[in-house]
């Protein structure tokens, strides 16, 4: 039997909460254009299971703290219904992106940790691993482009990782990590295309669910999808019920222009 639609934004008696700063279950994303539904089936699917999910959650247990997740007086009145937010800067390096990295760092090999990772990063995945890959004794190397903000590159450098500036955008930085990946044969991590870093950022939905009554909503940003992959993959797998809703940038609406055609392609922001 279909499930009967979620109660509205404007029901006193709904609760929304936002994660702050999906491939895998393709029906948790409600995006507004029903254009983009078939390109988005042909789309290369990442199966993250609840059970990889749980599995992340026990295994980052003791290295990453479950967030708080407060109501909103304010924008629950503004807005009329139940607002929480998700309080993700609250990790050792400000944002959810610890998540991941713990979870795939804590699943190397001895042999992986001696060698070390690498990893391309404007910022929080760039601190995330530097932080966690210093915790476990792993050597991390991290390139950043020039327009990374410099206390980030400072902060990552504090965390013991080796940091080379140089690209002019991701793209270009992540050209430079492919050779160390390469010549010193170090285990690239990827900040959001990757099972491991999904499914740890998964965790931050089985901690709402746990922390919020009645869920009616989730409100998730989209950058580059790890997040609303994992959230998405453990909200649905646990109550089909609840909406699950992506949001991105008017000015760079990267996922519509992908889920228009159907692959990932450049997007030039206005």
């Amino acid at each position: 039997h279909p499930l009967a639609p979620p109660p509205p934004l404007t029901t006193p008696a709904a609760s929304w909460a936002a994660a702050e700063p999906a491939q895998a279950i393709q029906p948790a994303l409600h995006h507004a254009p029903s254009s983009s539904s078939a390109a988005a089936a042909s789309l290369p699917k990442c199966d993250i299971s609840l059970r990889e999910i749980t599995q992340a959650a026990f295994r980052i247990r003791g290295r990453i703290q479950m967030t708080s997740c407060v109501e909103s007086s304010r924008m629950s009145e503004i807005l009329g219904a139940t607002i929480f937010f998700k309080r993700e800067y609250e990790h050792r390096t400000g944002s959810f992106k610890e998540r991941g990295a713990a979870n795939v760092l804590s699943q190397l090999s001895p042999e992986q940790r001696r060698r070390g990772v690498c990893a391309a990063s404007a910022g929080n995945h760039a601190l995330a691993v530097a932080y966690h890959g210093q915790q476990l004794g792993i050597p991390v190397s991290v390139v950043m482009p020039v327009v990374a903000p410099i206390t980030k590159v400072q902060n990552c450098r504090k965390f013991g990782a080796n940091v080379i500036v140089e690209g002019e955008h991701l793209l270009e930085s992540r050209a430079v990590a492919a050779k160390f990946e390469e010549e010193r044969d170090m285990m690239y991590i990827n900040g959001y295309d990757d099972p491991g870093i999904i499914a740890g950022q998964g965790t931050v939905g089985l901690e709402l669910l746990s922390q919020v009554q009645d869920l009616d909503a989730v409100v998730v940003p989209i950058g580059g999808g790890g997040l609303i992959a994992g959230v998405a993959a453990a909200v649905k797998s646990l109550n089909p019920r609840v909406r699950v809703v992506g949001v991105e940038s008017n000015r760079c609406a990267s996922w519509q222009a992908a889920l228009d055609a159907g692959k990932p392609v450049p997007f030039d922001m206005k």
